[in-house]
């Protein structure tokens, strides 16, 4: 994509939570899409001779301080300590911010970094941008990614246990705070804009819509001439990969699989990702439930949780599904559908989060609502029954991916977006 290179010359990216690395553990807890999305963001706006450098916590000491992204040294993750030397989930990590913010101030300064606007990505960070964005007198933005307030109200649930995981009053009234005084700050989709003002009264002219992108140079579809890789999955699946949490409906899909596999007796459904190492309590309450479903529809033989996905396998495993799923009840945008879409993969969604606004059911995808059975169910059985429909709505799910997805042109946007803001 032409532009001409931009007067921005260095950005600070903060994404505190989470295992966040150069090469992402996705599926580690805490960590999934917004990692993914940050690391491409940052890489492909050094296309316009822009440095990024992104902040988080250290809690690792085998991990390096200053951590250049492989193949691309203008992008650094820099680790700064706060609190214990140990790994603290999102919802907890209010305590240790002021502590991060000081350090992070600190390290800025010993090293006489210049940057020319900081841009803070979930709740967490955008804490922590006010603070440094000030220290330097330099313009704030953020990202949410993610809306306690429509969290909250997607999640159900008793209240007060609800409050009591997730902290959502706290969560909210800093959302709020961040809003109102950053600079500018960018939604995913249409969607979260809509959220702002229906569950926080908050409405600006500072917020553009800018989605997530997909990196189509390596999720693409089979060329000719390749071939099957095998990666011990099925001859026949459906592919669900996320992170193992409540909010990504896998129970819903196992109570849909369940009938599909009454229509379709020799399909499988592959369940991707969850934690590398020692899985958190919420993750390992899911995977109870999930094995509990599984065994009380006896599908033992056609549902394979594997676990993580290695990066390696990840594209292959797209490509050779014969559709992909996304049955959360809460997802703010759903980057795994379009990297499938992008590899050529037709796509069932649930029409309850920010998919909606990249998928046009039955042109682009189909979009259910997964806590209805049949209904999802019905969607899946006819894309694997209707070989023309599920054909194209492949491709023109693929070229949506292609024209309005790329990093490089959602980088373009960023800088577009970052300029209009600088200097007001």
């Amino acid at each position: 994509m032409n532009r001409k290179t931009s007067s921005l010359k260095k950005i600070c990216m903060l994404s505190t939570h989470g295992y966040f690395d150069p090469v992402p553990q996705l599926g580690r807890t805490d960590t999934g899409g917004q990692v993914v999305y940050v690391l491409q963001l940052a890489k492909a706006l050094t296309t316009y001779d822009i440095k990024v450098d992104i902040y988080t916590r250290w809690f690792d000491r085998t991990k390096p301080q200053i951590d250049p992204v492989p193949d691309n040294a203008d992008v650094r993750v820099i680790r700064i300590p706060a609190g214990p030397w140990e790994f603290i989930p999102k919802e907890e990590i209010y305590d240790v911010l002021p502590e991060l913010a000081a350090n992070m101030t600190a390290f800025i300064r010993q090293h006489s970094l210049d940057y020319d606007l900081f841009h803070g990505h979930y709740v967490d960070a955008g804490i922590i941008t006010l603070d440094v964005a000030r220290a330097f007198d330099r313009p704030a933005f953020f990202t949410a990614h993610s809306l306690g307030a429509w969290k909250r109200e997607q999640m159900g649930g008793d209240p007060a246990e609800m409050e009591r995981k997730f902290r959502f009053s706290h969560r909210i009234a800093e959302e709020l705070r961040i809003f109102r005084s950053v600079r500018a700050q960018t939604v995913t989709t249409g969607v979260q804009k809509e959220k702002l003002e229906e569950l926080y009264g908050f409405t600006s002219g500072d917020v553009a819509v800018i989605s997530p992108g997909v990196d189509i140079h390596t999720f693409r579809p089979l060329e000719s001439g390749e071939s099957r890789m095998d990666i011990g999955l099925p001859e026949r699946y459906i592919l669900c990969l996320s992170r193992i949490d409540s909010n990504k409906g896998h129970d819903l899909l196992l109570n849909a699989f369940s009938l599909v596999c009454k229509s379709v007796p020799d399909i499988h459904l592959v369940i991707g990702g969850g934690s590398t190492s020692k899985a958190g309590p919420t993750e390992l309450e899911v995977l109870a439930n999930m094995k509990r479903i599984i065994a009380e529809k006896k599908m033992e033989k056609q549902v394979h949780i594997t676990g993580y996905i290695p990066d390696e396998h990840l594209v292959a495993a797209y490509r050779q599904a014969e559709m992909f799923v996304l049955p959360s009840i809460f997802e703010p945008f759903g980057m795994t559908a379009l990297e499938s879409m992008a590899c050529g993969r037709p796509v069932v969604a649930s029409r309850l989060g920010g998919i909606r606004e990249v998928v046009t059911s039955e042109e682009s995808g189909l979009l259910v609502d997964p806590a209805d059975p049949a209904e999802f169910s019905t969607a899946i059985i006819r894309l694997l029954n209707d070989k023309p429909l599920a054909g194209r709505i492949s491709e023109q799910g693929r070229e949506i991916v292609r024209e309005r997805y790329s990093w490089e042109a959602i980088a373009v946007r960023h800088i577009e977006f970052y300029e209009k803001y600088l200097n007001r």
